[in-house]
């Protein structure tokens, strides 16, 4: 064998090195990434960010050529999560399906929820379905990795082949792995959102923003998921530059809170903010009234907070006890009938949370029921709540497009 066949089986037509082509890995590599969460996720699944058509298509291609996912598929499997999260109907709940399950079998998963046809049928609406959807992307998807695996080994030879394969593994594992499972799993939470869902880090750098997660779960639509002072969106940080150069719009941002003093009655306004802002008013519930009366109850007992309550119940008592198990949910609930105060602060709590989630309720009924609700906290002779009310009164919106 010839030393110029060698030479190209070891290093390819650009034979690159070792840290050249470590360069070329991170690069493609978060190009999958940003056609994953810019173009799939916040363009197609959720239309919080307009795409040029350059752009678009680029990320179209890029996508069929690195994960031979099909457009319509990965957004119908996406938005039934969010109609779905939590249930036995969830594609990739980790409470259901097992954290293990999850994180190292996220593709079989995502496999299964694709031959569900009918899903998606009903939850692929408004994808692209074009000539080249039609003619090439979908019924050719797996034709993409094939083609650039070859390339790959044109380029560097062996050492492409092994890069091929990390690029074929890096959505399986980063995706539909560590977002889909251990982003609903560990982590910390800003908004008590109706699943479980955790941002990994307050700095969305490696894996596009995605792990800002939880975010996205209390503002699915925004196209930013750094909602928070000290958080970073890589995504957002290159959706901003794209629009910069006109290359994107943005469509919908999560919009920004605003506390006006001295409202004495809610208004529409209020009631406005409250359904743009349900998980933060009960995040706000649980921070500034729960905790805090938890803290008194152990005071009084003469007692730590972790032997009056043990964690796995202070954690239990967010929702209920929604994700407990069926006998610490009902020890939990023996603890709060035995504490008439904190009885009072969960049941307000309950009512509200209704209020807010009901959907057949016309809005004139609706400000009528927490106008209600207001005046009975303000009753209750309960300081954090009273003040909690008066908060809440002074809801309202204000434009967040930063």
């Amino acid at each position: 064998m010839s030393s110029t066949i060698l030479e190209f089986l070891s290093g390819g037509l650009l034979q690159f090195g070792w840290v050249a082509m470590l360069v070329y890995l991170l690069v493609a590599t978060q190009l999958t990434i940003f056609a994953v969460t810019l173009y799939l996720h916040r363009s197609q699944a959720h239309r919080g960010v307009d795409f040029h058509p350059v752009i678009a298509h680029f990320f179209r291609f890029w996508t069929w050529l690195t994960t031979s996912m099909i457009t319509r598929e990965w957004v119908a499997i996406h938005r039934k999560h969010h109609a779905k999260c939590e249930t036995e109907d969830d594609p990739h709940s980790p409470r259901f399906k097992g954290i293990k399950t999850v994180f190292w079998q996220g593709v079989e998963l995502y496999r299964e929820a694709r031959g569900m046809r009918a899903d998606i049928e009903q939850y692929g609406k408004g994808a692209p379905n074009d000539w080249i959807e039609r003619k090439l992307y979908t019924p050719w998807a797996t034709f993409g990795p094939t083609l650039l695996l070859f390339v790959s080994f044109a380029l560097f030879g062996f050492k492409g082949i092994a890069v091929w394969a990390i690029q074929m593994a890096w959505i399986p594992f980063w995706a539909a792995g560590v977002v889909n499972g251990l982003g609903h799993w560990w982590g910390y939470r800003n908004f008590e959102t109706t699943d479980t869902a955790t941002n990994l880090t307050p700095w969305g750098v490696w894996i596009g923003g995605e792990e800002l997660h939880n975010n996205h779960h209390a503002f699915p639509s925004s196209a930013k998921f750094a909602l928070r002072k000290w958080e970073f969106d890589i995504g957002w940080a290159v959706i901003k530059g794209l629009e910069s150069v006109r290359l994107a719009k943005v469509l919908r941002v999560a919009p920004s809170l605003d506390i006006r003093p001295n409202i004495h009655v809610p208004d529409t306004d209020t009631m406005r903010a409250l359904l743009a802002h349900r998980f933060q008013a009960m995040t706000d519930y649980q921070r500034n009234v729960l905790k805090p009366a938890l803290r008194e109850e152990a005071q009084a007992a003469g007692a730590r907070l972790r032997k009056l309550l043990p964690r796995q119940l202070r954690k239990g008592l967010v929702d209920d006890g929604r994700w407990l198990q069926p006998d610490a949910r009902q020890e939990l609930q023996q603890w709060v009938e035995q504490r008439p105060r904190i009885r009072t602060l969960v049941e307000h709590r309950a009512r509200l949370t209704a209020l807010l989630e009901a959907r057949s309720q016309n809005a004139s009924d609706a400000l009528q029921n927490l106008q209600a609700w207001c005046r009975e906290a303000e009753a209750s002779g309960i300081r954090a709540l009273q003040e909690y009310s008066a908060r809440l009164k002074g809801y309202s919106l204000q434009s967040a497009h930063a």
